[in-house]
C-alpha cells in the first residue's frame, strides 16, 4: 500500500531538511521517491502544521539482562508508585519499555552493557519489546581471557581475532568497556584504578585495554567507535580521568557514555565542582570524540551496572537501603543499588547542573547524544522533560532557581544562553545515533529509509509535543495515534558480523575448558534464540576492515 503523509513541517538532518514543508511517501515498509504527478496514493494522511522527524533512536539504555531483572525486584511497589502514573516503575518490564518508547516516538533502544556470557537471556528479554528495533554491545576489558592477552603482549591481530569472535557469538551491535581493568581489580581488592594504573594481578593499566579495543575496533570496521564507561565514576575530580581516557586512544575514534557522571571537580568548600566546560573543550577540540550525557533528572530510580567497583562505594548511598554486586564467569560485575535524586541536595542539583552544561557546551549536536543512561540518571520516560530543558533557557533558569542554593552558584548554567533547535534535537535524538551505530537506513526520511517515522503536533511547551507522539509509524505500519499504541508489531535486532581468524576458536576452547562452567560450543547466540517464535528478526550488517 502507498502513504503519503502530506504537508508536514520535516527536520532531516541527514538530508538537511530544517523544516520545510514537504510530503513524504511510503510502500512496504520503506520510504520511497515521491511519484510521478498523477500518482495517487492509497491512503492520505495530512499533517499540515505538524511536526515530521524519523523515529527517535536511544544508543544507550539498559533494557535487557539480568541486571535490569534485579533492579525490578529491588524496588518494592510504594517506590514504583512515586513515578509518573502511566508507567509501573522506574525500570519497566520489557513490555511496557517497548509501549512508552513508541508513545513518544522512538522506534529503536539499545542495550549498552551486554555480558557475553548473559548474551542469550538479554536478547531474549530483549525481544519481549514491542515496536522497537535493538541490540547490544558486548562488555569486553575485564574478561580474564583479554587481559591474558594483553599480559603475555599478543600482538593486536589476535586480539582483533577475539574481538570479531564475541561480536559474532552475542549477535552484537558494538564493543563496550566499563571501567577497564577495574572490575576485575575489584576483584582483588582494589578499590580505585586510574588510567595507568597497572591491575594487580595482570599488570595491565587501563591504557593498554582502551588502545587494544579501541585498535580492535577500528580495524576491523566496525562503525560504532568504542564504547567507553570510564574509570572513577562519580568520583571527585574524576574529570581529569575523562580528559586522559579521551586521549588515551591516540586518536582512534571513541565514545564516552554517561559523560556527565565523569565530569566533576574538585573545587569548592564541598570539594565537589562541575568539570563540564574543559570536557566540553576537549570535545570540541577532537573531532574523535563522541558523547552521550547521562543526564540526572530528580526522583526515585535504580542505579545498574557492570561497574561493581563503583557500585560498591556508592552503596552506602543506596535509596532504600538495598542492593546487590555479583560476578558472572570472571568476565564482569553487576551493581544495583536503588537511588533518589533529590533537588536539594547539593552534588544531585550539581550533577543536573553538570549534564546540561555538558549539552550546551558541546558545539557539535552530531557527536553528543541524547540520553539519561536509564535508569542510572533517570527513567527514558523523562526526555519530553529533559527536551524542554534544552528547547527553552526561561525554563530552564526557572527550574535551577529552585534547586539547592549553594549548587545554583556553583554553576555557569545561568549563563548559557544556548537553546537547541528542532533541527539539533531531530540530530542528538535520531540522525547522530544512527550516525554513530553506522545504521544508514534508520534516523533519516531519505528514499530506501525505513519508514520509521514520528509525527508531533507543536505546542508551546515543548514537553508536552514530545511527551506523546501524533502519529507514529513503525516500518510504515501506524502504531501509535495521539499517545495511545492502537496496533502491535516487533522490530528487528540488528548486529555486526565480521569475519576472523578460526584458530582462535581452538584457543578459546582451551580456555573455556579450564575456567568456564560451560562448553565454548554452548556459548555463542544461535538465530533461532532470536526469531525463534517468529516475532523478530536478525539483521546482520557487514563490516568494511582498515588497511
Amino acid at each position: 500500500m502507498l502513504t503519503l503523509l502530506k504537508a508536514g513541517r520535516v527536520y532531516d538532518p541527514v538530508q538537511g531538511i530544517d523544516g520545510e514543508v514537504r510530503d513524504i511517501w511510503f510502500r512496504d515498509g520503506r520510504i520511497v521517491a515521491e511519484p510521478g504527478s498523477g500518482t495517487v496514493a492509497d491512503e492520505t494522511v495530512d499533517v499540515s502544521g505538524s511536526i515530521v522527524m524519523a523515529g527517535g533512536i536511544d544508543l544507550h539504555s539498559h533494557v535487557g539482562g539480568g541486571k535490569v531483572n534485579i533492579a525490578r525486584t529491588l524496588l518494592p511497589p510504594a517506590l514504583r508508585a512515586e513515578v509518573e502514573e502511566r508507567l509501573r516503575g522506574p525500570v519497566p518490564t520489557a513490555w511496557e519499555t517497548g509501549y512508552e518508547y513508541a508513545r513518544m516516538g522512538y522506534t529503536a533502544c539499545f542495550e549498552p552493557a551486554l555480558l557475553p556470557v548473559n548474551a542469550r537471556l538479554a536478547h531474549q528479554e530483549m525481544a519481549d519489546i514491542p515496536m522497537m528495533d535493538k541490540g547490544g554491545y558486548a562488555m569486553l576489558g575485564n574478561d580474564d581471557y583479554l587481559l591474558g592477552l594483553l599480559a603475555a603482549g599478543t600482538d593486536q591481530a589476535r586480539v582483533n581475532d577475539y574481538v570479531a569472535w564475541m561480536l559474532r557469538a552475542t549477535r552484537c551491535l558494538a564493543i563496550k568497556v566499563v571501567n577497564p581493568g577495574g572490575i576485575s581489580a575489584f576483584k582483588f581488592n582494589q578499590r580505585r584504578m586510574d588510567v595507568d594504573e597497572s591491575h594487580p594481578h595482570y599488570g595491565v593499566t587501563p591504557r593498554q585495554i582502551l588502545v587494544a579495543l579501541s585498535r580492535a575496533v577500528h580495524e576491523l570496521g566496525v562503525p560504532k567507535p568504542l564504547h567507553v564507561h570510564a574509570s572513577n565514576l562519580g568520583v571527585p575530580g574524576n574529570m581529569n580521568t575523562t580528559l586522559e581516557t579521551m586521549a588515551a586512544v591516540e586518536g582512534l575514534p571513541v565514545h564516552i557514555t554517561h559523560i556527565q557522571f565523569h565530569s566533576y571537580g574538585t573545587e569548592g568548600d564541598r570539594g565537589f565542582s562541575s568539570g563540564a566546560a574543559p570536557i566540553a573543550e576537549f570535545v570540541n577540540a577532537n573531532s574523535n570524540v563522541s558523547v552521550d550525557v547521562g543526564q540526572v533528572m530528580f526522583g526515585q530510580t535504580c542505579t545498574i551496572s557492570a561497574d561493581t567497583m563503583m557500585q560498591y562505594l556508592g552503596h552506602p548511598y543506596g535509596s532504600p537501603k538495598r542492593w546487590l554486586c555479583a560476578d558472572l564467569e570472571c568476565e564482569a560485575g553487576c551493581g544495583v543499588v536503588p537511588f533518589k535524586y533529590r533537588d536539594q541536595s547539593f552534588v544531585n542539583a550539581l550533577q543536573w547542573s553538570v549534564g546540561l552544561e555538558l549539552f550546551l557546551g558541546v558545539n557539535d549536536p552530531w557527536r553528543i547524544v541524547l540520553t539519561t543512561d536509564h535508569p542510572n540518571g533517570a527513567s527514558f520516560t523523562s526526555y519530553p522533560h529533559l527536551i524542554r530543558l534544552l528547547m527553552d533557557r526561561s525554563f530552564r533558569n526557572e527550574r535551577l532557581d529552585t534547586l539547592h542554593p549553594e549548587a545554583r552558584a556553583a554553576s555557569h548554567l545561568a549563563s548559557m544562553n544556548r537553546e537547541y533547535s528542532l533541527y539539533e534535537i531531530a540530530i542528538v535524538t535520531r540522525a547522530g545515533p544512527a550516525r554513530l551505530l553506522g545504521l544508514e537506513d534508520r534516523g533519516n526520511l531519505a528514499p530506501g529509509a525505513a519508514a520509521d517515522i514520528a509525527v508531533y503536533t507543536p505546542r508551546e511547551d515543548w514537553e508536552l509535543t514530545f511527551r506523546d507522539a501524533t502519529l507514529m509509524f513503525k516500518d510504515g505500519r501506524l502504531v501509535v495515534r495521539d499517545g495511545q499504541v492502537v496496533d502491535l508489531t516487533w522490530g528487528s535486532t540488528h548486529w555486526r558480523q565480521t569475519d576472523y581468524d578460526a584458530g582462535i576458536e581452538r584457543l578459546l576452547d582451551d580456555h573455556f575448558q579450564r575456567h568456564y562452567s560451560m562448553n565454548v560450543a554452548n556459548y555463542p547466540v544461535r538465530d533461532e534464540d532470536i526469531e525463534g517464535d517468529g516475532r523478530g528478526r536478525l539483521v546482520a550488517h557487514a563490516c568494511r576492515r582498515q588497511n
